[in-house]
């Protein structure tokens, strides 16, 4: 990887923070887009590597307790070697997104950000509302609660059914609360990026990586897209990403219809025999993960893993502080399809929104109320969670730059959007990374 590290003179860091079951490799072509555009004399970058692989189960925080202490080594090391980093940036992909929103509220409750000036965040393809799908009902319960039992301490946060230590709220809740270490520390950074998938994303759908309450790319072919000039038919304008287009009637006779579901049935008998087989696997291989991740959290707690976690264990509120197996997965969650919210989504029913607290309190209720009032007949709500529609509403006064992104040559967009494999079907996430290098990224 020539594409890391930098000369003594370079006095921007730029982080880069991989996903889950990632490694550092998964970010070499944003890196290799960033060196392309920037010397070795003018930024440095640091690929971390300390969550690697398995270690990505353990959980959010200890992800964010990880890449800090890197970054923190990292500096010390560029200053014994007579360097001086005076500008920091982070990029976060898919899980290393919320990682890297962990990290920065950890450099700032340590006072590190008050030292540098603070250039870029951006995320690719990171739910930051979490994985949830937007489900009603019994199917709520299925999938957003059995499914968060699947990936360990990180599941159940993706999932926000956890209760982070004592604040009685899911983590990703609290990292969007705005009197929060987290929101304070992003507050710091001059621009805030984003770029999402608008379909093919089995892993992290729209909604929740662009922290949106509406998803209007359902159906494709509703919609003109107005691609940003100049980069393909990839990125979307964020000012005006499409402009709708009538529904057309359908002219497909019977015949044609039945012919159809005929040539899908080899399909449907391969899925039929298959998937199973890559489910059964998934779950087998998430017990041994989950236990192995049960006692690595151990060690890390107990500071046997390198890192002494009493310097990371920081108040988390302004006002304290200061007063295949992938694939597997992806088949379960792409299966879920959205639902949206109905007129009586405020009833205190056996819905179960919060996951197994039974009934939704009075403020939760007021706001699934609201939500639903606001809801559009060409947009509806999505049938987010109360705590969901709060990140929506937090997150949102960073003034993030949102870029939708439609990749067509791959059904697997999640990987694409980085161009995370050297494949020809991935080549198009090479226009989002030179996008983000040569127009978004403040040098």
């Amino acid at each position: 990887m020539d594409s890391q590290g930098g000369s003594l003179k370079a006095g921007h860091l730029c982080v880069l923070v991989h996903g889950l079951w990632g490694n550092p490799e998964h970010m070499r072509n944003i890196a290799k887009c960033l060196r392309d555009e920037y010397s070795r004399d003018q930024l440095y970058l640091l690929l971390a590597k300390r969550n690697t692989g398995s270690f990505t189960y353990d959980g959010i925080e200890r992800g964010g307790e990880r890449v800090c202490a890197e970054i923190e080594e990292e500096l010390r090391s560029i200053e014994a070697a007579g360097g001086r980093i005076t500008k920091l940036s982070i990029i976060g992909y898919s899980l290393g997104g919320l990682v890297s929103r962990y990290t920065v509220g950890l450099l700032y409750a340590k006072g590190i950000l008050d030292r540098m000036e603070c250039m870029n965040f951006c995320t690719f393809a990171s739910p930051h509302l979490g994985v949830r799908t937007p489900l009603r009902g019994w199917h709520n319960h299925i999938w957003n609660v059995v499914g968060a039992r699947t990936l360990s301490m990180s599941g159940q946060q993706l999932f926000t059914t956890d209760r982070f230590r004592d604040t009685n709220r899911p983590l990703l809740q609290v990292m969007a609360d705005p009197k929060s270490i987290f929101m304070s520390g992003l507050r710091k950074f001059k621009r805030h990026t984003l770029y999402a998938n608008i379909t093919n994303d089995k892993s992290a759908v729209y909604y929740t990586t662009c922290i949106q309450k509406t998803d209007p790319y359902r159906n494709l072919d509703l919609i003109h897209p107005n691609f940003v000039p100049g980069r393909g038919d990839i990125i979307l304008d964020p000012e005006t990403p499409f402009l709708p287009r009538p529904k057309l009637v359908s002219t497909t006779s019977p015949w044609s219809t039945l012919l159809g579901y005929a040539k899908r049935i080899p399909l449907a008998l391969a899925i039929a025999v298959f998937v199973p087989i890559g489910v059964a696997a998934y779950l087998v291989n998430s017990v041994i993960q989950n236990v192995r991740s049960s006692q690595r959290i151990r060690l890390h707690e107990r500071g046997q893993l390198g890192i002494s976690i009493e310097e990371y264990r920081v108040p988390l509120l302004i006002k304290e502080l200061r007063g295949e197996v992938e694939s597997a997965y992806e088949a379960l969650n792409n299966s879920q399809q959205q639902e949206y919210l109905k007129d009586d989504d405020d009833d205190d029913d056996d819905d179960d929104e919060e996951g197994e607290e039974g009934a939704m309190n009075t403020e939760d209720r007021q706001m699934l109320t609201r939500e639903r009032r606001l809801s559009q007949p060409t947009q509806p709500t999505l049938a987010l969670a109360p705590c969901q529609f709060d990140m929506v509403r937090n997150l949102d006064t960073l003034g993030w730059r949102k870029y939708p992104v439609w990749i067509h040559d791959t059904g697997h967009s999640h990987g694409a959007i980085i161009a995370r494999i050297d494949k020809r079907k991935y080549d198009e996430g090479f226009i989002v990374l030179g996008h983000y290098a040569e127009e978004e990224f403040l040098l």
